[in-house]
């Protein structure tokens, strides 16, 4: 799935800004709840739990993403500084 979504053009600045806007979000939504719903303090909470929990995942799919785009470079490098005829396989270079 990562490497679909990097395929894509799916960068993990996208993915860590999503992180942080979910924190935001988070507490947008238990301040919203607890101001603007009758059901109490409870519910406000599990809603801001729940978009809370997001967060992680956006950071975790970032890092992911992160380690894709570093694997690219590395690539591009390596085929950079290969002289002509002498092509080998990237895992056995890297043996």
């Amino acid at each position: 799935m990562i490497h679909t979504l990097h395929k894509r053009g799916m960068k993990s600045t996208f993915m860590y800004t999503a992180g942080i806007a979910s924190i935001g979000l988070a507490f947008a939504s238990w301040a919203a709840s607890n101001r603007l719903e009758s059901a109490g303090l409870e519910r406000a909470d599990r809603w801001g739990i729940f978009v809370g929990e997001w967060a992680p995942t956006f950071f975790a799919m970032g890092i992911a993403l992160r380690m894709e785009e570093m694997r690219d470079e590395e690539e591009r490098a390596y085929d950079q500084h290969e002289a002509p005829g002498e092509r080998i396989s990237h895992s056995a270079a890297m043996r």
